[in-house]
């Protein structure tokens, strides 16, 4: 029987060498099919033949979905292995676009943006595996990498998804993005390496299960109440049960032994806080992506709009995913040198200081590229901080769950924002041209609105307890951090 071939001492350096940044390429073409329909939402109803309100599912159940998915996966991955799971979301991913580029169908097409959102799992199941097959050294700059991609795929991904839909066929986009999804897959397969770290016993799938509905219920109710009428028995029926399913969902895990959420860990106030910090930024970051790009396309004739294209907005919001790229390690030297909560509480102090440049002035484009990039960098700082926070927190064989849970919050925030938004927006209009668009006094609310949750993240921030650690590994983290950050971008 032939032995298997084991790669070289060359094929294996330049494994470990690409293991980050194919990592960092998985997170961001996550971010990227998340956005990548956004720049079509205003003509699929054209062309699926659909109701706009369909057609708004297709944003929907990417969301639901990977609420749902990501702390199921993350734990999943603690006990099967986070490189398996990890190919299962990208394979789900990266089918769920094929079939978008197969397809004008709208039942199919809601299918299969559901089947994308399994790609939220991606950035927590990757800081699990940097976690533990990093040397320590290197784990802060490479997680603070990890967690911006979110938000450098965003900025990169609208731009290009616009000029696509702008200048091909609507599928072609799909077609694109499902190629890229292929890529980052075999990359993946190729690169990264199997976690050792595992968590013994069964899969809580009641646990699942009843997670699962109670947060459907949830973000149906906060996505669509607007819509619906948030007194209407629909969101009413649904808030109620919120209540219900959870509350026997909470005592289910308190008494599982194996449960899918260690409740007893997460009350504990170094990882209960960060995840409502975590709340808390993503409401505060949303708001700038959904916010900016209304302004910047609003007609001129509002006195503020500056009646930009879809492709033109895109390369507006293009230089904070730049500009995230290049803070990330700032936020891992700073968690280094000073500790995450520093890095997260400067993080939501940026965003914040982002929002006030966007009080002052929102209707000059510089100012609002400047604004943006301002909070661009403050998102930054925040979201890498966030999982190094939680790193800290908890034992190795729950990174993936836990940090799982964090993602889940940040992306209740995002729907808690969306939400409160549009009802700011809705509320304060004027009339042009016989239709109501929104006013610069509304918008200027909901700057101030996200800026204010953002100081509530800070403070939040600072109240968490700091790590305890001897005072050598405190100088020696300190004087590594900085070659460390250096050495991930340069990989990146």
């Amino acid at each position: 029987m032939p032995m298997p071939h084991v790669p070289g001492p060359p094929a294996r350096a330049l494994k470990e060498r690409l293991t980050v940044p194919v990592l960092a390429l998985g997170g961001s073409l996550m971010a990227v099919m998340q956005t990548a329909v956004v720049p079509l939402l205003p003509d699929l109803p054209r062309l699926t033949g659909s109701s706009a309100t369909a057609v708004s599912w297709m944003v929907t159940a990417t969301l639901l979905a990977g609420a749902v998915l990501t702390p199921v996966l993350g734990r999943a991955g603690d006990m099967y292995g986070k490189r398996r799971v990890l190919l299962l979301s990208l394979a789900l991913m990266t089918a769920g676009s094929l079939v978008c580029a197969l397809t004008s169908d709208i039942r199919l097409l809601i299918a299969a943006r559901a089947l994308q959102g399994s790609a939220a799992a991606v950035v927590p199941l990757s800081i699990s595996l940097l976690r533990d097959e990093l040397p320590p050294a290197r784990t802060g700059s490479a997680v603070a990498l990890m967690s911006s991609t979110v938000g450098i795929g965003a900025a990169l991904g609208l731009p290009l998804a616009a000029a696509i839909a702008q200048y091909a066929n609507w599928h072609v986009m799909f077609a694109a993005t499902t190629a890229l999804g292929a890529i980052g897959l075999a990359l993946a397969w190729w690169a990264v390496p199997e976690s050792p770290v595992r968590t013994p016993g069964r899969f809580d799938a009641v646990g699942a299960a009843g997670l699962s509905a109670g947060l459907i219920c949830l973000l149906l109710a906060i996505s669509q109440g607007g819509d619906w009428g948030w007194t209407s028995p629909a969101v009413l029926g649904l808030a109620g049960a919120v209540v219900i399913v959870l509350a026997a969902w909470w005592r289910h895990q308190l008494r599982a032994r194996n449960p899918l959420v260690d409740l007893r860990l997460a009350a504990r106030p170094r990882v209960a806080l960060p995840h409502l910090a975590a709340l808390f930024t993503g409401f505060a970051f949303y708001a700038n992506s959904l916010v900016t790009a209304q302004l910047l396309q609003a007609p001129a004739e509002t006195g503020y709009g500056l009646e930009l294209s879809i492709l033109q907005t895109g390369l507006c919001m293009l230089p904070g995913g730049l500009i995230m790229l290049f803070v990330s390690p700032v936020s891992a030297w700073i968690s280094a040198a000073r500790g995450a909560k520093t890095a997260l509480a400067a993080g939501a102090a940026v965003i914040a200081a982002g929002y006030g440049v966007r009080l002052a002035d929102s209707e000059q484009l510089w100012l609002i590229i400047v604004g943006s990039a301002v909070l661009s960098a403050g998102t930054a700082l925040a979201y890498s901080a966030l999982p190094t926070l939680i790193l800290e927190a908890v034992p190795a064989h729950q990174t993936a769950s836990v940090n799982g849970v964090n993602v889940l919050l940040r992306t209740i925030g995002q729907a808690t924002c969306s939400a409160a938004i549009a009802a700011v927006l809705t509320h304060h209009t004027m009339s042009l041209g016989g239709a109501r668009v929104p006013t610069l006094h509304g918008y200027l609310l909901a700057f101030g609105m996200a800026g204010t949750v953002a100081l509530l993240a800070c403070a939040l921030a600072l109240v968490i307890p700091r790590r305890r650690e001897p005072a050598d590994a405190v100088r020696r983290h300190k004087r590594s951090a900085a070659r460390a950050a250096v050495e991930v971008v340069e990989e990146a």
